[in-house]
């Protein structure tokens, strides 16, 4: 049986991790610097990561959510007390594009209405509504298409007043990425922000945080909206909440009431999913990494800000797009194959991304940097 070729492959086998260290097959090493897309957020095979998850599948690995499973609870107050955010309500899924999903149609229970406000260039999942929500139509199966999505230009306020001026009553969520990830890091305003949360308050509808890819630290801040000073309603995680154990979550605002039966999963929030996600905030906790994720990411930007054949850079923390004055595949490639280097695409060309553990160190940065200024100085 052959796999279905849906992904374009380096041919490169990863056989060995540790923190941002990648050895392959033959012995030969690699620096991670995309993180897998942004999902190994405390280091590859995490000392503490390894032993909670070893230990829980010794006693139990899964039963389903018909009995109690007290470390839900227990991640849930570590995900409170690390995000400021105690009084909201945690349900467990197993992706992003699940939490997505999820927050979605929450947001249509809560509200009776079917109307979604979604941005040019955002990446929310790849399941039925989320992919709706999606601003890349290729990935869009016709099943999939619906009139309850609306695509407005990303921090255009003016197109967001015109829009609620005319269908605010009918909208049930508008769902955002503070910083798009897919989109090439383009950063949202606080003031667009701001005007959502107006807007939304004004006409009774709910304010999704996609923070499955600038969620979880990686920004600064545990959730990438926090910098504006803002609050949603509901906050969608994934990626790096669990280190690459298949975790997605959503923070619920206590204004939202659950009913038995709403939302359902069969895998979300078993023992060993729970374990991994626990692990991983007790390590952001305990290691202070969205304090490095913030010095880390400002001393990126200062390296690299003056660097002939850089046009620009954007985002926050350890989540950083960079801008090319050419198209950066060829460079991404050559990163890879002469300094050994992983960094990652987005759907604009001309830009790389650099989405790191956020326990990287400074000396591993270094590499990176003197790697890129070598790469541009032979473009």
């Amino acid at each position: 049986m052959k796999i279905f070729d849906v992904y374009p492959i380096y041919d490169i086998e990863i056989a060995r991790a540790n923190g941002s260290d990648l050895w392959d097959e033959k012995g030969n090493h690699y620096l991670d610097m995309y993180g897998g897309h942004a999902v190994i957020s405390i280091g590859h095979t995490n000392p503490h990561y390894v032993k909670t998850i070893t230990e829980q599948l010794a006693n139990i690995g899964f039963y389903s959510n018909s009995i109690k499973i007290p470390a839900q609870q227990q991640l849930a107050n570590l995900l409170g007390e690390i995000s400021g955010k105690n009084d909201f309500q945690l349900f467990l899924c197993n992706s992003g594009a699940e939490a997505n999903e999820n927050a979605l149609k929450l947001a249509s229970f809560h509200t009776g209405r079917k109307k979604i406000v979604s941005f040019k260039g955002g990446f929310h999942g790849r399941t039925s509504l989320a992919v709706a929500t999606t601003d890349i139509p290729n990935i869009v199966a016709p099943v999939n298409q619906t009139d309850n999505v609306v695509f407005l230009p990303f921090n255009d306020a003016d197109a967001l007043k015109e829009y609620f001026a005319k269908e605010g009553q009918n909208v049930a969520a508008v769902i955002i990425e503070a910083i798009q990830g897919v989109g090439g890091i383009q950063v949202a305003t606080n003031e667009f922000l701001t005007l959502i949360r107006e807007l939304c308050d004004k006409n009774n509808a709910v304010m999704i945080a996609d923070e499955v890819q600038c969620g979880c630290g990686r920004t600064g801040k545990y959730f990438a909206l926090d910098h504006s000073g803002v609050q949603a309603d509901i906050y969608s995680m994934a990626k790096g909440i669990a280190n690459g154990f298949p975790v997605g979550a959503i923070m619920i605002s206590p204004k939202i009431e659950p009913k038995h039966g709403m939302l359902g999963t069969t895998f979300g929030g078993n023992h060993l999913a729970v374990a991994a996600a626990i692990a991983v905030a007790e390590v952001i906790k305990n290691e202070n990494l969205m304090l490095n994720a913030n010095e880390m990411g400002e001393y990126i930007i200062s390296e690299l800000k003056d660097v002939q054949g850089i046009a620009e850079i954007r985002g926050t923390g350890l989540m950083l797009g960079i801008d090319l004055e050419t198209n950066a595949a060829p460079f991404r490639k050559q990163l890879i194959e002469k300094h050994k280097i992983f960094v990652g695409s987005a759907s604009t060309p001309q830009t790389f991304r650099l989405l790191p553990t956020l326990n990287i160190t400074k000396e591993q940065i270094d590499v990176t940097i003197a790697a890129i200024k070598d790469l541009l100085k032979e473009i």
